[in-house]
């Protein structure tokens, strides 16, 4: 497969995808494939057991789909969050080498910084600035205790940090960078509660001449946009919408699917937009907030909704919604249509499934007036986070 580092102004090369069943490739192929990445420090599985204390479970800080997270400090001093990933993990070599080869070139404030990595026999290892206060999913939208005072300063904060990185992201780098993934456990905080976006494994380059990438689907049930989840068409507009979602959640204080709620108020896209019709968004402000700003939170909602819209063209640009965020840029409420509801992705997914093989426009009849379009088939990777509400 041809890397994304060509794009970069870096060479090319052909990747072997390996024997083993994730796809990781052998230790030659990964190092001629990172031959040519700049700013990145290749360390050995000596150096990071060291700084993990053999991997001790009490530096364990993290543990997903990918493999484990760990706390370590370098010889240097430097506290570092290592993520080791599993022989069994679903982050395969291609997504190894796209986050090095994509963060390595780029550097903001509300991009995690990635120090360096470590290919050594079958171990492929990531290696991080630490971030103290860890992740918007484990704290704000956790079930667990969490001493962190999330007051409306710090979630604005927070969520203008996040449209800056984006912003940086889809107008400032060239080419492009669509994240692909962006979701409340890709959001890391620092000890000032500086927002920085995480795990670029799925991110796609995205020079300025395309209107749309047409892919494979990859990223999160509940944040991804049903132009991408339904047919694989990319866009940065695809990322505004997960942006969308994650605004109502941090606004919210609750994550977008909760399975444990009555079956109207489970979908929280669903819910902000039915008390939006009905006037009372200020229901569905977190309660827990201190000294909130009722009317500034709900302005917030209304711009999460503006990004969530169906239509991709009806969502604005992050620099608009970075405008929007900060009031120096009008919200358009007139031109603020129907959002794509989870629900209903959810029930197009199913019909479809149960047309067993048949096209959108074949024998199945599907109903697709919800202005989504006609779905072709497409090779998924979709992961389902359910959060419980505190």
């Amino acid at each position: 497969m041809t890397m994304f580092s060509c794009c970069f102004g870096k060479r090319a090369s052909q990747t072997g995808g390996g024997n083993r069943g994730n796809n990781l490739g052998n230790n030659m192929d990964v190092s001629i494939e990172l031959l040519d990445v700049e700013n990145m420090r290749a360390y050995t599985y000596k150096d990071l057991r060291v700084a993990t204390q053999d991997f001790s479970p009490e530096n364990k800080i993290g543990q997903g789909g990918f493999g484990s997270v760990y706390k370590g400090t370098l010889k240097d001093g430097l506290l570092v969050a290592i993520k080791v990933l599993s022989a069994s993990s679903s982050q395969g070599l291609k997504e190894f080498l796209t986050e090095i080869t994509v963060i390595s070139d780029i550097q903001h404030e509300n991009l995690v910084k990635l120090h360096g990595y470590c290919v050594d026999g079958d171990h492929r290892i990531l290696v991080y600035g630490y971030l103290k206060n860890g992740s918007l999913d484990r704290t704000l939208l956790g079930s667990g205790h969490c001493s962190i005072d999330f007051t409306w300063e710090i979630r604005k904060k927070i969520c203008i940090g996040v449209a800056k990185g984006l912003a940086y992201l889809h107008e400032e780098v060239q080419p492009h960078v669509i994240h692909r993934d962006i979701k409340a456990s890709n959001i890391l905080l620092d000890e000032d509660f500086t927002p920085k976006i995480s795990d670029f494994g799925l991110a796609k380059l995205f020079p300025s001449h395309l209107t749309h990438i047409s892919t494979r689907i990859a990223g999160t049930q509940g944040y991804l946009a049903p132009e991408y989840a339904m047919r694989g068409q990319l866009t940065r507009k695809a990322d505004i919408y997960s942006f969308g979602v994650l605004l109502l959640e941090i606004v919210c204080g609750r994550p977008n699917q909760n399975r444990w709620l009555p079956v109207d108020e489970q979908y929280l896209l669903e819910r902000v937009w039915q008390q939006y019709r009905e006037g009372e968004l200020e229901s569905l402000v977190d309660t827990l907030m201190k000294d909130v700003d009722m009317y500034e939170a709900c302005r917030y909602l209304k711009i999460g909704l503006l990004c969530a819209q169906s239509l991709p063209k009806s969502r604005p640009s992050m620099s608009n919604v970075l405008k929007m965020l900060n009031d120096e840029l009008d919200i358009s409420e007139k031109d603020l249509a129907d959002p794509g509801l989870l629900s209903e992705l959810m029930d197009y997914k199913t019909g479809k499934n149960n047309t067993s093989g048949t096209s959108s426009s074949g024998s199945g009849n599907h109903d697709d007036s919800r202005s989504y379009g006609n779905m072709t088939t497409s090779n998924a990777n979709m992961t389902f986070t359910t959060i419980t509400e505190r």
